[in-house]
């Protein structure tokens, strides 16, 4: 469903994505991970076409991000910090994302219910918690049933609670085969939901696998020792 072909991009002289091929399909989980400054956030944001390369390309059912704008309405986003217009309460910046989207199908309500958003809607935007925010991210980002995920530090400011719940709708969706892109610097958050791991450093492609793969060329069980084991036996053989 992703085709990410040869990417590469600059800021100044700085190599922040080394020709990144990547192949991501329908009904995986993918865990996105990597130290700070690896890229990752570079890397979603051309995804979503908010940054432009300066060579490879982004395909999205076949079509190109930086070319086909419009392919970006298969994609739900939540981000790690939020970006609302702050003069406008939580019900207003609903509303406005209802009438740009024009979406004609039924709306997937239930994070909105559960995390109790007809109650903030009086709120400004600027005023609300980091958790309360996250919550309306979430919200907003399964409300339109896209059929790909990029969900940047989800359970980033949520207390337990919410975080279990947000976690269930995330197997559920995977369950119903949709591709769902995840990132974490929490590896434990991963278990139970990633399929396949993808570790970048230095805006270089370190491994790609399945968590089954992981397992089998180590010999661990949990994905945070797989992966460990993985890099420290790199690290010996460099």
């Amino acid at each position: 469903m992703i085709s990410i072909q040869n990417l590469n991009k600059y800021y100044g002289k700085l190599h922040v994505l080394r020709d990144i091929n990547l192949e991501l399909n329908n009904g995986e989980c993918v865990a996105f991970i990597g130290p700070n400054g690896c890229g990752k956030t570079t890397l979603m944001k051309c995804i979503l076409g908010l940054v432009k390369p300066h060579s490879g390309k982004v395909l999205v059912n076949g079509y190109n991000v930086q070319d086909n704008p419009l392919c970006r309405a298969d994609i739900g986003f939540m981000p790690q910090k939020s970006s609302f217009p702050e003069n406008m309460t939580v019900g207003q910046t609903i509303s406005t994302l209802l009438n740009v989207r024009k979406y004609q199908g039924q709306l997937d309500k239930e994070l909105y219910d559960r995390f109790n958003i007809p109650s903030i809607a009086n709120k400004r935007t600027n005023a609300l918690s980091g958790g309360t925010s996250q919550k309306v991210n979430a919200a907003v980002a399964f409300l339109f049933r896209p059929q790909i995920l990029i969900l940047d530090e989800p359970a980033a400011s949520l207390d337990p609670i919410t975080s279990e719940i947000l976690k269930e709708k995330i197997q559920k969706e995977k369950a119903k085969g949709k591709l769902i892109f995840i990132t974490s610097h929490i590896l434990s958050e991963l278990e139970d939901l990633a399929t396949h791991i993808v570790f970048m450093e230095e805006g270089k492609l370190i491994l790609h696998h399945s968590v089954e793969e992981l397992q089998q060329l180590t010999g661990e069980k949990s994905i945070a020792k797989s992966i460990m084991k993985i890099l420290s036996d790199n690290e010996i053989n460099r």
